[in-house]
């Protein structure tokens, strides 16, 4: 019953927050995108924002339902053709660039730095709300990879979010490092003193190369946006990401709604391309999306996807359009 009570009092805690955000105004990716920035209280590293795009069904749609999009790392929005999707089954898109990402990156700042992933939820609240100001009323909020992982941790500890169902693409519920992965905790532990240390990444480039055009795949995207060469993490970014990892590890089955966890069929572990990387995850184990997946909630619906790229929708054409068939077949069978 408390549940409810905070469920149904959400629009007036939205109608209560003095939000600071620009007008809406047209997006780079073109006709019918529009966004707006949002500034957040400052953090230990001073100003930010985040940014929302939407891209609205069409007005024969009559709709109130709508969906909330959460990129993954080194990532920002720009799939269009989701955003299409979406809309041509009457839900009102919308996506966030978090804070520090995309279009919400500020000069002077350190592109994707985060200390606790629950620095995310004021973002998400922030899209939530604005949503609701349009009217939307059944919400689905969907995550890509680390954007799956903020996605289901904000499920799993705001119960009283007014969300219908969660969509998750190859969500990133646990580390794929091989045999670096024991010494997580060590660097998880060193991340509450030692913040800003930065880690190297590899130069590992394989999965940037079956989805750019310039090379196996067909996508354009911003490059400074989103980079060809993973960036350096802090050891504080891998903190966050643990502590995130183990909190939804340590409270299972507590999402409350429906969840759809999508992943592909196969793992790729080459550090060189191959035409299997072209079907594949090169990014995570998707044995462990599967098993850590099972375990969000109550109700979970696992799709294994024959041929797909880590992210899912950025798959060969057959591929993708095969997953939008399911996921519009399953929010269907969620009333939605």
């Amino acid at each position: 019953m408390r549940l409810k009570i905070i469920f149904a009092l959400f629009p007036l805690i939205c109608a209560g927050t003095t939000v600071r955000a620009s007008a809406w105004q047209q997006d780079s990716l073109g006709a019918g995108f529009e966004m707006r920035q949002v500034a957040q209280p400052d953090d230990y590293s001073g100003r930010v924002v985040c940014t929302l795009v939407r891209y609205m069904a069409d007005s024969v749609c009559d709709t109130d339902k709508g969906v909330l999009y959460v990129h993954g790392f080194n990532d920002y929005f720009f799939q269009k053709e989701l955003a299409l999707n979406f809309a041509s089954h009457c839900f009102d898109f919308y996506a966030v660039d978090l804070r520090k990402y995309g279009r919400s990156i500020l000069p002077g700042q350190k592109m994707f730095e985060v200390r606790n992933f629950k620095e995310y939820f004021e973002d998400i609240d922030s899209a939530l709300c604005d949503m609701q100001r349009a009217g939307i009323k059944d919400i689905v909020l969907m995550g890509h990879s680390t954007g799956g992982l903020i996605a289901a941790y904000y499920m799993q500890t705001h119960p009283q979010a007014p969300v219908k169902a969660l969509v998750l693409n190859s969500p990133f519920l646990d580390w794929n490092l091989g045999s670096v992965e024991p010494f997580v905790p060590l660097v998880s532990a060193a991340g509450a003193v030692f913040k800003n240390m930065k880690i190297k990444q590899s130069a590992d480039g394989v999965y940037a190369e079956s989805i750019d055009r310039n090379y196996h795949g067909e996508w354009d995207y911003n490059r400074q946006w989103k980079r060809h060469d993973s960036p350096d993490v802090t050891v504080g970014w891998v903190r966050a990401v643990d502590n995130a990892q183990k909190s939804l590890k340590d409270n299972a089955y507590k999402i409350g709604v429906p969840v759809l966890v999508m992943y592909s069929d196969c793992s790729y572990s080459g550090k060189e391309w191959t035409e299997a990387a072209q079907s594949s995850d090169a990014v995570l184990d998707v044995a462990d999306i599967k098993k850590y997946g099972a375990r969000l909630g109550k109700d979970v619906t696992l799709a294994k996807v024959r041929g797909g790229l880590h992210d899912l929708i950025l798959s060969a054409k057959p591929v993708r359009n095969s997953v939008y068939a399911y996921i519009f077949d399953w929010l269907e069978k969620q009333d939605l």
